[in-house]
């Protein structure tokens, strides 16, 4: 297939004020020994589509015997999406799930009325030493699914669409776009999409999805002739149609995540999300009380319920 037409701007074009309602500048925080750059939820923005959490993990490098230990804790109401750049992650979760993420694949959880995961290095990644680099995302699921039955789905990295014209290079993680599907399944329209544009590669992007932001991963990118460094997550007018450039000397890479407008406000709390605030009490109880699941192969720890959040 062959890109929309990107013609170079011309005056009375729109300018990146107009195309971009805010930029957050995600706040860094310490996950099991990684830092991490949250973007969502922010004062400015506290979703983009269905998507409620946005987490850039890394870039790290660990040195032999050290990696990344995230503790089991427990989630209801909503799908972690865990999408890697380097490194890999062992999942484990309570429904028995134990799995490697490796760069290019889609880890989709959904958390559904309840479920507890964990994520670490594995000892024998620990053993040679590893980088990590990554995203991890929540995605609230609408009101009519929150209490769903749990599952855990994995897509390969060969089983997800890879869409390439000339300089740009584009793989599908979730939705459709651009004429392809991913076969990821979704409960909302949402889009999530990894983006590499060389030197001078043009990808526009259309107003299809009704809520839409790109979060800046590596290089700079450009809009109506502004430039965004890396490390930003732009979230997008409605119904406004763009063009991104790489103005620079290396490879630019970006995500494009979204979709419609959530049901309704949603509730967020510790690793609980909900359209009620009394169901986000009765998880809380319940996980203080010891009633969710355990996960095989990974109880002797958790991480207990914050005191106060």
């Amino acid at each position: 297939m062959s890109w929309l037409p990107c013609p170079d701007p011309i005056p009375g074009d729109a300018r990146a004020a107009d195309l971009i309602e805010t930029a957050i500048i995600p706040r860094a925080r310490d996950l099991g020994g990684l830092e991490v750059r949250r973007a969502l939820p922010s004062a400015k923005r506290q979703m983009v589509g269905p998507f409620i959490f946005f987490d850039q993990m890394g870039p790290a490098e660990f040195v032999l015997g050290e990696g990344f230990d995230v503790r089991p804790h427990p989630h209801i109401h909503l799908a972690t999406v865990t999408y890697l750049f380097d490194g890999e992650i062992l999942h484990r979760d309570s429904l028995g799930t134990e799995l490697k993420i490796r760069p290019g694949a889609v880890n989709w959880m959904t958390a559904g009325r309840g479920i507890v995961h964990s994520e670490r290095t594995a000892p024998e990644t620990r053993a040679r030493g590893t980088r990590l680099f990554g995203l991890q995302t929540w995605v609230a699921l609408p009101a009519s699914h929150e209490e769903t039955d749990p599952a855990f789905s994995h897509t390969g990295e060969s089983e997800l669409p890879v869409i390439e014209e000339g300089e740009c290079r584009v793989r599908l993680v979730v939705g459709k776009a651009w004429g392809h599907s991913s076969p990821v399944n979704v409960f909302s329209d949402t889009i999530y999409a990894d983006v590499a544009l060389e030197p001078g590669a043009r990808l526009p992007i259309d107003a299809d999805h009704e809520e839409r932001a790109l979060y800046t991963v590596r290089g700079e990118i450009e809009i109506a002739g502004e430039r965004f460094p890396p490390g930003q997550l732009l979230v997008l007018r409605s119904g406004a149609p763009l063009t991104v450039r790489n103005p620079g000397p290396k490879e630019a890479r970006f995500v494009l995540v979204g979709g419609e407008t959530m049901d309704g406000p949603r509730y967020i709390w510790w690793n609980f999300v909900s359209s009620r605030k009394e169901r986000i009490e009765q998880a809380k109880a319940e996980w203080k009380a010891g009633r969710f699941d355990t996960i095989p192969g990974d109880a002797d720890e958790f991480i207990p319920l914050p005191e106060s959040r």
